[in-house]
């Protein structure tokens, strides 16, 4: 596993394969972050970060700092390693977090957010519970809060391939296309002007399926 574009590319990345993480491959990484676009300053959570893959490829892309939110023990340790190896500790946070239950916002490093972007890959049995009155949909509302995201942030969620679940407001899917087994939702949070002006977003999908390298484990 390594970093393939940005000012970081080739450098390689400590994962830990198994039940735990999904690290994502570099092929799918490749299509994934062409189908983004690149980054200009922007401040990125990682959520569900696993050992910081996803982060990472948008901080060697031009992000100005990533704060990663992991619980696992194993796998937040193998972050730090990344991020220590890669020397971009100062442009990050490795928060080791329990998603369902915290702030987002971390103390003393108040600089590095409200994000601008936010990657959330939770585990792939946790999908369904994204409905109201779960944690996991509390916590992606706690994401919209303003201290926490700016006006007119993107989320970017990782699902398997025809998942259901519904997001809460401000959030809607602005365009989601597949890699491989997988689904990218790439979501829009709704902001103040077009809330006080009334308008509805539209719900603009896109299942454009991407061919790519099977998902490794």
């Amino acid at each position: 596993m390594r970093i393939v574009g940005g000012r970081l590319k080739r450098r390689k990345l400590r994962t830990n394969p198994g039940l735990v993480t999904r690290p994502i491959t570099d092929r799918a990484k490749e299509v994934f972050f062409q189908r983004l676009g690149e980054f200009d300053g922007e401040k990125v959570a990682d959520v569900f970060a696993g050992t910081g893959t996803i982060g990472l490829e948008a901080l060697s892309r031009g992000a100005s700092s990533v704060v990663f939110v992991e619980r696992d023990r194993v796998a937040h340790g193998l972050l730090e390693e990344n991020v220590e190896a890669l020397g971009v500790s100062d442009e990050t946070m490795c928060w080791r977090a329990d998603v369902l239950r915290c702030s987002f916002r971390p103390k003393h490093v108040e600089h590095l957010y409200p994000y601008d972007v936010v990657f959330l890959d939770p585990p792939y049995v946790m999908v369904a519970d994204l409905r109201p009155g779960t944690p996991f949909h509390a916590a992606v509302e706690r994401l919209a809060r303003p201290d926490v995201t700016v006006e007119d942030a993107v989320l970017v969620l990782r699902t398997p391939k025809n998942s259901e679940f519904e997001l809460p407001a401000p959030w809607y899917v602005e365009e989601a296309f597949d890699v491989s087994t997988m689904s990218f939702h790439v979501c829009r949070k709704v902001g103040r002007e077009s809330r006080v002006e009334g308008r509805e977003p539209e719900q603009a999908v896109d299942h454009a399926d991407t061919k790519s390298e099977p998902r490794s484990s």
